[in-house]
């Protein structure tokens, strides 16, 4: 997809000067950029709507220059300066588009994303499946467009200028490609879709992707479906909605009556606003894994020499998953509990202990069970995972453990809402929680997505189409491992393993799955109240434990690097290199600026104490500290000024999120003017 709301590529640049410490001083912001009055106006607007502690002046010139004018209401507790958020909102893109807080989930796959840009594959997930019949595609084409018209989640960006959050546009565009079975492999097809990743700032974070003629249909037509979106923006269950959306679509001629689904992401994010959190929170300072818990999926190994994600598929036939749910139904459980049990079963064992052992894994919560009528069928990511910590005591009887790990998730399940950045805010500095590092290092997820409806698919039959269920053929993982369960139309269990190849081998991640398999497939053999936890490891006695390898030590960057010279007695440009900064927009920005400044680059988190000494330097020989940053890299930019410029005038030009070529001329823009006098 692709927004039509917006200018194509449009990065909006603010200008700002520092100037004194008197508390009653307007804070003055240039605005530049494909601007027109109107939408400076909505700008405005939005600033006053959101931040009621400022008054707003607008003023609008020639050439998409507009002059914006805060002065605080209240100045007797000191100078009030605009929050992080004031400022991202006269950045944002599309001019006055709604904006919608995310959810603790969200928020840390967008920062992750954000901070791996280059890796473009990365929280990308595809799905498959086979339509045997026509396949009109201008209808098909019409049919995803009237989703995403009804869809407000499809027609969303991400903003991460101060904190993640989700812009809604007004328009967006479907992308669907259709390919002919002579030109692509459906290997290549898969594989080059996933690398294309996606643009987090544009709109339209999922597509669609048709191979034609699948061969073994002797019937007619067969086409190869793929679908494509990113992590942060949709879970599964989610898409499956969606799917069930577009088939109603595609069957009444490719439109859906009515307007906007709702609820949608914006009454999800008002409802969580109103939410107490004191329940919750005392639960999760009980609740949180304790310092020390075993968290590792294998014993601890040898750098794994590999990279990337990948994923490994094992599946209990109908049989054996029947004897699964009925050993479960006997404690009271369902086989969800009982693969929780298995993982907490392997958790212990890769630590080589015989005794009582604390293990903590993620399980996947959708979100979708709270008190908001319609949440169920609400498209987006409302859910994450939550670590659940059980104790494993060779010596205690397997049922018991079964029933621990059971009511532990019916505790959790009272608080689907809440995040794991939550519990880790909470027990940050309290407690015994794990508040330095991750929670957990594996999650298992058990599918509940919802059916195609029988009448739907009977409507599909007649016009002669007949399409699978969609299966998961590409995706990755931010953990050691993600396990993904999910009940077959033959009634048997599939179990997908997506893994970090950096912490597990290939070899390694089928181990720990194919022992997984094998211990569930055992349970049924142990129906004796008094078997213990104990005589159920021993089922793989003869079997290595697989081996974890630690995480690549994170390296850390120059704090200061040249990369012009410039002119003696120049002006001084600094470009503030923040986590989530488009790479490569300060490598375009000196390619397309030809000016005699020096131009360097600061790489910090958040703001410094003092700036580096080459900067005062500089600057102490006659030229100006221009301070620049695009997208994170304004806000700090911005707090330098403020925090460190010792009163003086400093002068900062902000960008918005955008792309490196199209940031990297917003600033040029910016800077040309501020060097004429212009602003």
């Amino acid at each position: 997809m692709s927004s039509h709301h917006s200018v194509s590529g449009t990065v909006l640049c603010a200008i700002h000067r520092t100037c004194g410490t008197n508390p009653a001083s307007p804070e003055v912001f240039e605005l530049r950029g494909p601007l027109t009055p109107a939408q400076a106006e909505r700008v405005a607007a939005r600033v006053v709507e959101r931040h009621r502690s400022f008054s707003v002046a607008l003023d609008s010139h020639a050439g998409g220059h507009h002059t914006l004018t805060l002065v605080p209401h209240d100045t007797g507790n000191g100078p009030a300066h605009p929050p992080p958020e004031l400022l991202a909102d006269l950045l944002v893109m599309p001019a006055g588009a709604e904006t919608v807080p995310l959810s603790g989930a969200q928020r840390g796959l967008v920062r992750e994303a954000a901070q791996r840009q280059r890796d473009r594959g990365r929280h990308v997930e595809q799905l498959t499946w086979k339509w045997d019949g026509p396949l009109d595609t201008a209808r098909f084409v019409d049919a995803w467009q009237s989703v995403v018209d009804r869809e407000s989640v499809l027609r969303a960006s991400f903003d991460w200028v101060a904190g993640p959050r989700l812009v809604l546009h007004e328009r967006a565009a479907v992308d669907v490609v259709r390919h002919s079975r002579t030109a692509l492999s459906w290997n290549d097809v898969v594989e080059r879709d996933r690398l294309q990743g996606f643009e987090l700032h544009r709109a339209g974070l999922l597509r669609l992707t048709l191979l034609d003629d699948v061969p073994g249909t002797a019937a007619g037509p067969s086409t190869q479906v793929l679908l494509t979106y990113h992590r942060a923006l949709l879970d599964e269950r989610a898409v499956h909605v969606l799917l069930r959306e577009f088939y109603r679509a595609y069957l009444a001629g490719g439109a859906l009556p009515g307007g906007e689904r709702r609820p949608d992401v914006r009454d999800h994010a008002r409802w969580l606003a109103r939410q107490s959190t004191d329940a919750a929170q005392m639960f999760w300072l009980r609740a949180a894994p304790p310092r020390g818990a075993a968290l590792s999926p294998g014993r601890p190994g040898a750098p794994t020499g590999q990279s990337g994600s990948a994923q490994v598929r094992r599946r209990l036939r109908s049989a054996q998953t029947l004897r699964l749910r009925s050993w479960a139904a006997g404690w009271g459980a369902g086989e969800s509990s009982a693969l929780h049990m298995v993982w907490a079963l392997l958790l212990h064992r890769a630590t080589g202990a015989t005794g009582p052992v604390q293990v903590s894994f993620g399980v996947y919560m959708s979100g979708r069970d709270i008190a908001l009528p319609g949440a169920a069928d609400a498209p987006g990511l409302l859910g994450g995972s939550l670590p659940l910590t059980v104790t494993v005591d060779p010596e205690a009887p397997a049922g018991a453990l079964v029933r621990q790990v059971r009511d532990a998730v019916l505790d959790m399940a009272a608080y689907p809402w809440v995040s794991d950045e939550l519990v880790r805010e909470w027990n940050d500095g309290g407690g015994d929680g794990v508040p330095d590092g991750r929670p957990m290092e594996t999650t298992l997820v058990f599918d509940s997505r919802p059916e195609l409806p029988s009448a739907v698919r009977g409507q599909l039959e007649v016009e002669g189409i007949r399409v699978d269920v969609p299966h998961l053929v590409g995706g990755d993982t931010s953990l050691a491992v993600t396990l993904v369960a999910r009940h077959e139309p033959d009634g048997g269990l599939a179990l997908t393993a997506l893994y970090d190849r950096e912490v597990l081998s290939d070899a390694d991640a089928t181990q720990a799955l194919s022992q997984c398999v094998r211990l569930l497939c055992a349970l049924a053999d142990f129906p004796d109240t008094h078997t213990t936890v104990g005589q159920v490891l021993r089922v793989l006695d003869d079997s290595e434990v697989p081996s974890a390898a630690p995480r690549p030590a994170v390296t850390g960057r120059p704090a200061l690097a040249t990369l012009r010279l410039g002119e003696p007695g120049a002006d001084v440009i600094c470009l503030v290199a923040e986590e989530g900064v488009v790479p490569g927009a300060h490598d375009e920005f000196v390619r397309r600026y030809d000016g005699p400044e020096r131009v360097v680059e600061l790489r910090c988190q958040g703001a410094p104490r003092a700036l580096p000494a080459v900067l005062v330097e500089s600057s102490a020989d006659g030229g100006r500290l221009l301070l620049c940053g695009c997208g994170p890299g304004a806000m700090t930019a911005y707090e330098i000024a403020r925090t460190v410029a010792g009163g003086e005038e400093a002068i900062v030009v902000m960008t918005g999120v955008g792309g490196a070529g199209e940031s990297a001329e917003a600033l040029v823009a910016g800077l040309r003017s501020v060097l004429a006098g212009r602003s």
